[in-house]
Formats: structure tokens, sequence, C-alpha cells
């Protein structure tokens, strides 16, 4: 092999929105490109997580030189601890804020010591292996958030993370700087050999909206405001949680913190000097009951309509201090992310029964994408003019038009890869797209990392469309004889009382099983009485439900 030589194995983020993770190698040895998980759509069936596989990590000979970090969003950090769970004494780099998150992530569940965090400050430069990365701030929707570029024995690459081009990028007062465009503009100018982009909002025409326009949007819905005001936000849109303190003093209002992750941020941000007000309540106060209703302001957790969150438990009326009234307004300053819509819908529509007015439209400008629109992206790569394109970040169709795009601006190897699908550059300037490998996703569920595969998740959703039949039944072990039973229950499929002839039909079926020649073999016995049953409810009811048979022999 080509001493001099770059491979990229995209282990996740390329066919979905989450999963964020790459494997890059090098002759040094092999480190991760962000470690993000996915969070759980309708199909997975109470799954908590869904996380990359970081089996190749465990087998891979070569050195593990540690995890670069873009920024600490969910899908960009959100798998380290189960990372540190296998692999120990890992370097991980990444900026004050990013790492912050990841120190409390790390410590609640007992692993920091595992970890060594290393800060790299805006535009300092790492080393890994033969790379070396410079760290480039990039305005996105949380603080400390980089670009990276890099330079290899291949070439110059730029990586972008995720980012947008804010118009006023100027007035954004917690970073130094969001010169994305200046600073991959002198970055270019001997050539770029590959720019890897974010891809999320390749599909929206427009420039994307300017937090400056979310400040004005807010600003006027407070100024016509009476009642109380719930806003849902992101935990970690520190920048918009400032405006909203901003705004609060401006309009004489107090400010109710009400989520566990809200507070969290909000405390490192202040930490951090990202925010300075401490002029708030958390929702466990008690004193927040003695402020006026019109003279305060909810920051809250659950924009995506969660089971749990301090949003949703707020309009089903189950939150213990916070309630909606006739004539409060709530501010959805997010946005509604694939999958969750039938949950957030839900959710608004339980305010409105409140008596709650609801700004979830473009009414007023209350929510800006922190990611780059197809201007934006085509900016971007106008100024790189890279040798080869690498889309990333995004569903299939998104990496597609992102491809396509690149295309159109004069790039010549676009190279629209998906999770598994590695492809290596060499220092001779060749490259190859090599053979794809299986990517299987590990699913969490509660402690249980990877005990839950496909078969288990069919059964779940089985189980949810069909219901579960339970047959019981105690045999005389010599002679086969019914002693109890048998006993047929059913479980989320049908309505005992009203169908309750056609149990009894059922336990007539599993006594006919026992007369058959095969009943005495007692691992063949289950599998008979199971067909029988699925047999019988197919053609009668059109159901399919899942059949367990429990046999006891005395």
């Amino acid at each position: 092999m080509n001493k001099k030589f770059l491979r990229i194995h995209p282990l996740g983020g390329l066919g979905e929105i989450g999963l964020n993770c790459q494997k890059w190698e090098c002759p040094e040895g092999t480190f991760l490109m962000d470690c993000g998980l996915m969070f759980p759509d309708d199909s997975h069936y109470g799954i908590d997580a869904v996380i990359p596989s970081f089996e190749s990590l465990i087998n891979n000979k070569e050195k593990f030189l540690g995890v670069v970090l873009t920024h600490g969003h969910e899908d960009h950090i959100g798998a380290l601890p189960w990372l540190l769970r296998i692999v120990k004494n890992i370097d991980i780099y990444g900026s004050a804020f990013t790492l912050a998150l990841v120190k409390h992530k790390l410590t609640e569940r007992g692993l920091l010591e595992r970890a060594n965090l290393i800060l790299v400050e805006t535009y300092d430069v790492i080393t890994i292996g033969s790379l070396k990365f410079q760290a480039i701030p990039v305005c996105h929707s949380i603080p400390g958030g980089y670009a990276y570029f890099i330079e290899s024995p291949i070439g110059k690459i730029a990586y972008t993370g995720d980012f947008k081009l804010d118009e006023f990028s100027e007035e954004y007062p917690l970073e130094n700087t969001c010169a994305l465009q200046s600073d991959l503009k002198d970055f270019a100018k001997d050539g770029i050999k590959l720019l890897l982009s974010d891809s999320t909002n390749i599909e929206n025409r427009r420039h994307s909206a300017s937090e400056s326009m979310v400040r004005e949007g807010l600003d006027k819905i407070f100024t016509q405001t009476k009642g109380r005001i719930i806003i849902a936000l992101f935990a970690s849109h520190i920048q918009r949680i400032g405006t909203v303190f901003e705004l609060a003093k401006k309009h004489g209002k107090h400010v109710i913190i009400s989520g566990r992750s809200l507070a969290t941020n909000i405390n490192i941000a202040n930490e951090l000097g990202y925010l300075t007000s401490e002029n708030y309540y958390v929702e466990n106060d008690e004193t927040i009951t003695e402020l006026s209703r019109e003279n305060t302001i909810v920051l809250a957790t659950g924009t995506q309509g969660e089971a749990l969150s301090a949003l949703t438990r707020i309009s089903s009326g189950e939150h213990k201090r916070l309630a909606l009234h006739e004539g409060d307004t709530v501010i959805m300053s997010s946005r509604t992310i694939p999958g969750n819509a039938k949950a957030v819908s839900r959710m608004i529509n339980q305010m409105y029964k409140q008596g709650a007015t609801v700004y979830n439209d473009d009414r007023f400008t209350i929510h800006a994408t922190g990611h780059a629109c197809h201007a934006e992206l085509k900016t971007i790569l106008e100024l790189a003019k890279p040798e080869h394109f690498i889309p990333l970040h995004g569903e299939y169709r998104h990496l597609s038009q992102h491809a396509a795009l690149a295309k159109q601006v004069g790039i010549e190897h676009c190279h629209l890869l998906e999770d598994g699908q590695p492809i290596c550059f060499y220092g001779d300037n060749t490259f190859e797209i090599e053979k794809s490998e299986p990517v299987d996703f590990v699913l969490v569920d509660g402690k249980g990392v990877g005990d839950v595969g496909r078969l288990v998740l069919k059964e779940r959703r089985v189980l949810s469309n069909e219901g579960i039949l339970i047959v019981s039944i105690v045999l005389a072990e010599e002679t086969n004889a019914v002693l109890s039973g048998p006993f047929v229950l059913s479980h989320g499929f049908v309505f005992e009382q009203q169908f309750n002839h056609y149990l009894q039909d059922a336990q007539c079926l599993v006594l006919e099983q026992l007369e058959m020649p095969d009943s005495k073999n007692r691992d063949k016995l289950p599998e008979m009485i199971r067909i029988a049953l699925r047999r019988f409810f197919r053609d009668i009811l059109g159901r399919e439900p899942i059949i367990e048979t429990i046999i006891h022999t005395v």
C-alpha cells in the first residue's frame, strides 16, 4: 500500500439525520470525526437511542488516536459514553462548550476518567497522526462549533461540520468571529484536495434566516402578549436563550427554566461566559407561584413532543408547578424533526384546548435554522473549488442533491457515499472507492446495548399491531393427559368478553393437537399449537398475533 493515504469510512450520518460519525485511517492510526447518536422514531418501538457500531475499532489493530468533535449537539457527541465503555484512555478534542457538555455527560455515567479532554481554542492547530487540524469557528445553533481545515499528506481538506452563513454574524455575541467564507477563501488559494460538507438543508432554496430576525420576531410577540409566555426551544441553543433573557429584561419579565437539560446547559454557559444573566428561576423553586403570570416567561424543553418533557407535561396539565391558562402564549422556537410531526401536532392540539395561542408558523420569525441552505452550500462549493467532494449529514436525497449541486459548480469528482462505504485517497494523487461493508447500527434500550435487534423489533411491531395470545396447559409427563387447561389468554389481541367464543374454539384446537400422533414429542408440540391457532385466527379474523405456548409437565 502507498505509504501516504487517508481512508474515510462513514459509520453513520450518510443516509439519515443523526448518527454523524466517520472513521478516518492514516498510516499512524485511526480516529473518529464526531461520535453522534440518532434519536429513535416510531419504527423503533421503545428504543432509547441508536448509535454507530464500534466493532471495527475493537477489531482494528491500528492505534486509536482519538475523537475530533465539531460541536456539542447529541447527533455529534451522544454516542461517546458507549464508545468509552469499550475503548478507554481516549483523547477527545473540541471547543470549550463542546467539552463542557461532554464532561457533564461522562461524569453522569462515571466515565470521565476514561477520557482525556483536550481543549481546542479558535484557530488552534492540533496534530493527529500525519494530519494537522485548524479549528475554524462557524455560525451554528450552538456555541463552539468548528469547521476544520486540514493539512494532510494527500493534500488540503476542508471539513465544514454543521454551519450556516449568517449575514449578520458580526452580531453573534457568543463567538469571536464567524468568518468561514473569508477563512475558506484564504485556505483554498493553493487548491483543496477534498471538501466534506453538511447537506441537511440542501432542499431549502432560501437563504437561512439570521438570529437577529428571530430577536425581532420574539420582540414583537412579547410586545403584544398579555398573558404568560412559554417558549419551547432546544436546550443547547444558548444564543437564543440569551436573546430571551435580553428581551425579558427589556419587557420587565421574569424567566422560569423548565427542563433539566436546559438548566444544566444554562449553568455551563454562565460558567464559560456565554451567558451573563443570573436573574432566572427554576421550575422547582417554590417562589415561582408568587410571580404574576403576565410578568413571566417560561423556557421549556420538549420541542419534539417527547413524552416526559417539560412542554408535554405543561400542555397536558400534568406539570406540578406550571400550567397553561386562557390567554397564555406558546412559541415553538424550533423545527420539527422528521418523524416527530404526529407527537408535536398532538401536543399543540392540547395547548389550544387549554386556551393558549400557539406560534408555530411564519406569522413571525421565531426560529432560524442552524444549517446552511442551498445558496450557502453553493457559495462554499464555489469558494473551495475542491478536486473531490463528499456530501455529509443527511438522508440519501439530501446527499444526492448536494452532489448534483457540486457537479453544476464544476467539481469533477463527487462521491455519493453511504454508511459503510469507505473511500481511500493516496499520496500519488489516486483514489479508490473500496468495497462497501455492512453497517449494523446498535440499538440502546435501557441498560441493554445491542441486545435488541431486528427480530426483537419485528416482534414489538407485531405486538403493537396484532397483540399476543398466550396458551397455557399442564400435562401428565408419562401419559400426556391434560391435568389443567388449556387456558387461552389475550393481551392486545381481542376483547375477551366480546370474543370469548373464539377463545373457546382455540382451546378446542389445542386439545385436537394433543390427539395428533406427534403430540408426545414435546419439542414439536408448541409449534404444532402455534401453527394451528395462527391459521385459525387468520381465517376468521384476518389477524396474526404472536402466539406463546407454555407447557408444564407433572
